[in-house]
């Protein structure tokens, strides 16, 4: 496929944003993905070369956390080979969809997953449970983390803001432990899913990797402009972003662009 500078200075920019987003806020693949689907470039190269551009960022965040001492490795083990299956199996079912099929989905489900995490405000609150003995804690985070992996290779948005709510209230993980082990889920399904679409040869190097680089500067502009009010902040890019996406697709459908 042709890319023109048009591309590029569509998605590299609202990419970088993406990143900046969901370093303060979460919900960064809200505004990526649809970042490429607005370029105008084909549904599975827009999820496949997302893939791309979205590890980078991802790897750097968890980069971060390991440093920072937040990702229980003995866990995180299990919960990387879940999370690893998952997202290979997703990644071959999305690629079983026709471009056609996936659009009106996508038309469906993005806009009803961002309701959800943006009307949310109390997402993370969390009661104070009991932990639960190891190996119960890996049996349920790896279900959690396999059926999570294969939405992410799936789809994709939202995952992390899903997984940090499911491990906190089901596996009984304090905040600072299960953002770690999100980490360590969002970055094997990622390069799990990433290796599916390589393979089938639907990623854009030149455009994923730029974009990748916007992204790691959105990541690390966002960590140091980090404040209480960075959703208040997110909010409003991901309502226009998610508008323009959807106006566009509409369009698209009914053949006027």
């Amino acid at each position: 496929m042709e890319l023109t500078p048009l591309h590029f200075l569509i998605v590299c920019p609202l990419v970088g944003v993406a990143g900046f987003v969901d370093s303060i806020a979460g919900g960064g693949g809200l505004i990526s993905l649809p970042a490429y689907l607005i370029s105008g470039l084909p549904v599975h190269t827009c999820i496949a070369t997302n893939k791309l551009s979205s590890s980078m960022g991802t790897t750097v965040a968890t980069v971060k956390y390991a440093r920072s001492g937040y990702i229980d490795w003995h866990l995180g083990f299990f919960c990387a080979v879940a999370s690893l299956a998952g997202a290979a199996l997703g990644a071959n079912l999305a690629l079983a969809i026709s471009d056609a099929l996936f659009r009106v989905i996508m038309l469906i489900v993005l806009p009803l997953t961002a309701m959800y995490v943006l009307r949310k405000k109390d997402l993370f609150s969390q009661a104070e449970s009991e932990d639960l003995p190891f190996a119960r804690t890996a049996a349920v985070s790896s279900v959690i983390a396999f059926a999570l992996g294969m939405y992410d290779g799936f789809y994709g948005p939202g995952t992390g803001t899903f997984l940090i709510l499911l491990l906190t209230r089901f596996a009984h993980m304090e905040l600072h432990r299960a953002n770690g082990i999100t980490k360590v889920i969002n970055l094997a399904s990622n390069l799990s899913s990433l290796c599916v679409y390589l393979m089938s040869g639907q990623v854009l190097m030149l455009l994923g990797l730029s974009a990748g680089v916007f992204s790691v500067l959105g990541n690390y502009m966002g960590s140091r402009c980090f404040t209480q009010k960075g959703a208040a902040v997110a909010r409003p890019i991901i309502l226009l972003v998610l508008a323009v996406f959807f106006v566009r697709t509409v369009l698209e459908m009914a053949g006027i662009v």
